[in-house]
């Protein structure tokens, strides 16, 4: 009888110690959901970004609690579309599940303040940048957005006036409206350049060709500086690496405004960040790009590739994938010389509205002979609620309506190398042939 209550006792005993572990202690936004915010969500959610409403506090973050729990529920929020199969990204955005449940426990609890004693460190920002204060900023004219139709892209040039060969360590568009921005490309344009040398500085200028001219979309054979698009982190590139900016360049702004249903008015402005010494590599943007396409009508899955053949051993940054509001899936695959092949990332939902860059945690070094082959999935179906017109055969353009294929990523080599030096061991083993975008 003694043995059996001790048995009985014991059970008892270990049954409420297990059910006390099983409850979760309270959850409180100081000790246990700020940090998460702060990581994840105060890049974007903060005054002059691109959040509808700041997340900076505990008064901020309250009456957002329910819609906070729905979106990290549904993973709307924050913004992350890579397929975590491939790859490993610096900039991954996407929770955990420990931090989902977290955020989760907390608004099932009553979204309960706790003791401002358990708060981390604040995250502490520059003024109107994310990057450091920059060195040089240049700002365009006064652009009138109407409150409807559609706007052909604004390109504007912006004098450097640099009397020297400058590297940039980081740089960061930031338009005035972000509502209507949905991106900024910015070229440098060389002295030699013929491209765009009739437009006036500072102006926003529509250049002839109806969207059409590709030599107008690709920056006229210029260098990309960087991207804007909403979402998307500005450029800081690693001590030792950066762009250069050529004496005499300018830089040449494009601009995609889209209308929302009120007018308004941007002053898009550009920082730069000078590089402290001389980087001993230099970091490129090339795109594999394909023009030649055409969606049939209602076709929900039509693929389209582009490849791009480096001659010589490079490594690999980040990946940006580009498409219009058919675009349905992206995906990048590196194909070695010995005949292997490596899914570099995969985006399964692509969404036109959260055009993100994705940062390689540890950039990847690829043999010379390697193909970089991208290829964009269409949706031209009934069932694709951005559709524009599902009866329509889709080919290339600038507008939100038409489409476009492009795979940026960003590649490095040496400090003093030129492209022309670069890619010379490829046209001296295929004797002219191209092995770039398709």
């Amino acid at each position: 009888m003694m043995n059996k209550t001790k048995l009985f006792t014991s059970a008892l005993l270990f049954g409420a110690v297990a059910f006390a572990g099983s409850v979760p202690r309270e959850v409180t936004y100081h000790k246990d959901v700020e940090k998460i915010v702060q990581d994840h969500c105060q890049e974007c959610h903060r005054a002059g970004e691109i959040g509808p409403f700041a997340l900076m506090s505990y008064k901020d973050a309250r009456p957002w609690a329910k819609a906070m729990k729905e979106d990290v529920l549904t993973k709307k929020m924050p913004p992350w579309f890579a397929d975590p199969q491939y790859g490993h990204f610096a900039d991954d955005r996407s929770l955990s599940k420990e931090e989902i449940d977290t955020l989760v426990a907390w608004v099932d609890g009553g979204a309960k303040e706790g003791d401002p004693k358990d708060a981390p460190a604040p995250r502490t920002y520059t003024e109107g940048w994310n990057i450091p204060t920059p060195d040089m900023v240049l700002d365009m004219n006064t652009f009138e957005i109407p409150a409807k139709g559609d706007i052909q892209y604004q390109y504007v040039v912006l004098p450097t006036k640099f009397d020297h060969d400058q590297w940039i360590q980081a740089a960061e568009a930031r338009p005035s409206d972000r509502s209507v921005v949905h991106h900024v490309v910015i070229f440098v344009r060389q002295p030699e350049n013929k491209w765009l040398r009739e437009a006036k500085p500072g102006v926003p200028y529509t250049p002839p060709g109806g969207g059409k001219d590709f030599n107008n979309t690709s920056g006229g054979g210029s260098d990309v500086l960087m991207i804007y698009t909403p979402g998307k982190i500005p450029e800081m590139w690693r001590p030792g690496l950066g762009k250069m900016i050529p004496k005499g360049s300018d830089l040449v702004l494009q601009i995609h405004y889209t209308t929302n249903g009120k007018a308004t008015t941007d002053h898009t402005k550009v920082g730069l960040l000078y590089a402290k010494e001389k980087p001993t590599e230099r970091a490129f943007t090339f795109a594999g790009n394909n023009l030649t396409f055409k969606i049939p009508p209602g076709d929900p899955n039509y693929p389209v590739t582009a490849k791009t053949k480096f001659p010589n051993e490079t490594t690999i940054l980040n990946f940006f994938p580009h498409m219009h509001l058919r675009g349905k899936a992206f995906e990048y695959k590196a194909i070695y010389p010995d005949g292997r092949s490596e899914v570099l990332l995969r985006v399964p939902k692509y969404d036109f509205f959260w055009q993100l860059d994705y940062k390689l945690a540890t950039p990847l070094k690829i043999p010379a002979g390697t193909t970089i082959e991208c290829t964009g999935w269409f949706d031209n179906s009934p069932n694709n609620p951005h559709n524009p017109d599902p009866t329509a055969t889709v080919r290339f353009g600038e507008q939100s309506w038409e489409e476009m294929m492009l795979g940026f990523y960003d590649v490095v080599i040496p400090a003093d190398m030129s492209l022309r030096e670069f890619f010379t061991p490829l046209h001296e083993a295929n004797k002219g042939s191209t092995g770039g975008g398709q």
